[in-house]
């Protein structure tokens, strides 16, 4: 099982071959919105459950900032679901993200990432632990991770 979910991870490009909205043909964006949202949704497991306030946010997200309609987010969700369970470790995710994502909106991603951490009221030490780790690994330095935090913190109150 592991050794092929190793193999898995070392013949793919991208997180993804199969687009959302079933296009036929994979892009950038489709691989982009399958990492953030394969991260997001990890992010959204840590604390041991994927609330319902989880999700509302999340389905938020993705109308908001990748312009998915209601059906294409839960399309989306429901693949990642899928992607993330296959996944090896976070990096075949983060790799995409920080080849495709400038500064900016890695920012963006962090600030989402808090705000899903929030969304249920409690901050578990994995979710926090998680939050870190990723931003680590998208190589943003901490202080961006604290303004990020700051910054959910304000749009949650």
């Amino acid at each position: 099982m592991i050794l092929d979910a190793i193999r898995s991870f070392l013949s793919k490009t991208t997180p993804v071959d199969t687009p959302v909205g079933g296009s036929g043909h994979g892009s950038a964006a489709d691989a982009v919105h399958v990492a953030a949202c394969a991260l997001l949704l990890d992010i959204a497991y840590a604390d041991g459950e994927f609330t319902v306030s989880e999700r509302a946010h999340l389905e938020a997200v993705l109308a908001r900032h990748f312009s998915l309609s209601p059906d294409d987010g839960r399309a989306l969700i429901a693949l990642c679901e899928t992607e993330r369970k296959k996944a090896v470790d976070h990096f075949q995710f983060t790799r995409v993200l920080r080849e495709n994502y400038d500064l900016g909106q890695k920012m963006v991603l962090a600030e989402i990432m808090w705000g899903l951490v929030l969304a249920d009221g409690e901050v578990a030490d994995h979710e926090h632990y998680l939050t870190r780790k990723i931003a680590n690994l998208l190589e943003l330095e901490a202080g961006y991770l604290s303004t990020a935090k700051d910054n959910a913190q304000r749009h949650q109150g």
